[in-house]
Parts: C-alpha cells; structure tokens; sequence
C-alpha cells in the first residue's frame, strides 16, 4: 500500500471516473487502474463498484476513503514540518472567498501579500460557504475567507475582523428621515434581499429575527450583487442592508443614502478558516497577519453586535 495509490483512490471518489481521475492526477488512465486494482487485491476488496454508472464507493471503499483522506493529509504534514522548520513561506495554496467578501478585501491585501510572499502561489477562487465547507473537508482548499461563526467541528477558525452592516435607505423610503436606524425599525417586506446563497442574505434574515413567509401575489426582489440592489433602491423599490466595506467606494451622490445603526451595530464576522488538520499552517499566519494589519485602517466599529450567518432552514 502506497501514498500514490491511497490519492488515486481519492481522485476517483471525487471525480467517479477513472479516466478524469487519471487526468487530474497526471498519469495515463491504465497506470492509475492497474495502481487501484493492486490495492483492491493487496486488501482482497473491493473499493469501487464499477457496474455503476457513474462509478460507485462499496460500503467498505466508503470507510476506506475516509481514512485515505486522513493518511494523505498526515504524510503532506511532513512537508509541512520541514517548510517550518526552514522557515520557508511558499507552494501552491488554494483559497476560498464568499462572494460578498471577495470585491472588497480582496485588493486590499492581495498586492502586499504578493509582494510580501512571493514564493506563494496563490489560487483563489469565488464559492459560496457550503461549497467552501465542503472542499476545505475535501482537501481541495487550503483555506477560505467566509462569514462566521459556523459552528462546525471539522473547521476552525480565526477572527480578521467585524464588518458592519449599514442600512442603503433612498429618499422616498420611510426610513430616510432617520439619523439613525434601529434593528426594530427593519421589515423584511420592504428589504431588497441578496438571492437565496449568500449567507450575508441569511444574516439579515437573522437580524429581522422572522422570515415571514410570502403569498404568490407579495413582491419580493432579489439581486446577486450589491450594485444591483442599490440601483433598485434608487428606484424606490425598497431598502437594503450593504456589509461596511461595500460603503466605501459608494457615488458621493449616493452618500446621503446611507445610515448607521445605533450601537451596538449589528455586524458580521469574517473570519480565516481551515481544516482542523492545520496544513501549511506557515502561510495561514502569512495571510492572516496580512489581511488583520491592512483591515485596521478601514474598521474602527468597536461596539458591534455578531449576527449569525447560519440558517436552520439550509446552509450557505
């Protein structure tokens, strides 16, 4: 039994299909067959059902690949060990990023990261936190930037900052004459709401502590970006809830729109997350040093109140 073997078996669990997992692995499809078929003699097994289309875990490959998952990820550890010990900050780390963080901080600190650590390659891609979730216990992320606490025993996580939410009321809007909004005077009836997949849209759906529930007939609008739901605001079609760092580069003639809450402000947490495995633990610390020590000078809310980005009817 080799670690080769154990990550061929992997690939095809992931792709259930020996010819992408071979293309995935770098090697011709009969090389990884024959390699997974010696393991299944080696263990007189039966990992995958082949009969199956697409292919198949027996029950035994199932427990069989949760192992693997675990062996595969403790001999990558060595490496780990070495690169710290060396003190080496550097190779391909995957980075998850939800949608609603993504625009704003991430030209905040990609640049001094780059600079900073130029021996990392990152690879950073957009996913919603179940997607996030997911990969990170797949193995296929590194680590992922989402809104938390998530309440998830596979998963730590580490605090960046806090994020605001600030209420987008246009002038027609009830709303509008008011210095500042209280979280008593939200209705979800009147709130233009990010569309179902976003946890920010879960969050303030936890902020006006009931989701009613809608007839045919009752209006609901829902955008997949925030610059959306401002121009529908400005159309007088309701208010909406924007996350603090989406403010900042608002049209000067688009300023007066905004308004605070009073304190404590309802806010979310954004957090760097990763596998309780802790691999490349060296550039997890490289990142989060990174992204804690440009957010300072953007955030200065210190009395906030952390609105949870769970929601019991689905995960996002």
């Amino acid at each position: 039994m080799t670690i080769t073997q154990l990550k061929y078996v992997l690939a095809v669990a992931e792709h259930k299909n020996f010819t992408k997992a071979a293309e995935k692995t770098f090697v011709t499809q009969p090389t990884l067959s024959m390699q997974i078929q010696k393991l299944e003699e080696e263990l007189d097994i039966l990992i995958f059902d082949r009969s199956k289309k697409p292919i198949a875990l027996t029950e035994v490959g199932a427990q069989l690949v949760q192992q693997a998952r675990n062996i595969v990820n403790e001999s990558e550890r060595i490496q780990d060990i070495v690169d710290q010990q060396k003190g080496f900050i550097g190779g391909e780390f995957k980075l998850g990023v939800i949608p609603t963080v993504m625009p704003t901080l991430l030209p905040m600190f990609l640049n001094n990261f780059i600079k900073k650590y130029p021996k990392v390659k990152l690879k950073i891609e957009e996913l919603n936190t179940e997607a996030i979730i997911e990969r990170l216990q797949d193995g296929h992320l590194d680590a992922a930037i989402a809104a938390t606490p998530l309440e998830n025993e596979s998963i730590k996580e580490r605090v960046l900052y806090y994020e605001p939410f600030v209420g987008y009321i246009p002038s027609t809007h009830r709303l509008n004459q008011k210095k500042k909004i209280d979280i008593t005077d939200l209705d979800i009836d009147d709130m233009l709401l990010l569309e179902d997949g976003h946890c920010f849209r879960d969050g303030i759906i936890n902020l006006c502590k009931t989701k009613k529930s809608y007839d045919e007939d009752h209006f609901q609008l829902e955008s997949g970006s925030f610059e959306t739901l401002i121009k529908l605001a400005n159309e007088g079609l309701g208010m909406t809830l924007l996350p603090y760092l989406h403010t900042l580069d608002i049209k000067d003639s688009e300023k007066g729109n905004l308004h605070y809450f009073n304190e404590p402000s309802p806010a979310r947490e954004v957090s760097l997350i990763f596998n309780k495995s802790e691999l490349k633990m060296q550039i997890i610390e490289a990142l989060h040093s990174t992204i804690a020590g440009v957010i300072k000078g953007a955030i200065a809310f210190q009395n906030v109140q952390i609105i949870s980005p769970l929601t019991k009817i689905k995960s996002d």
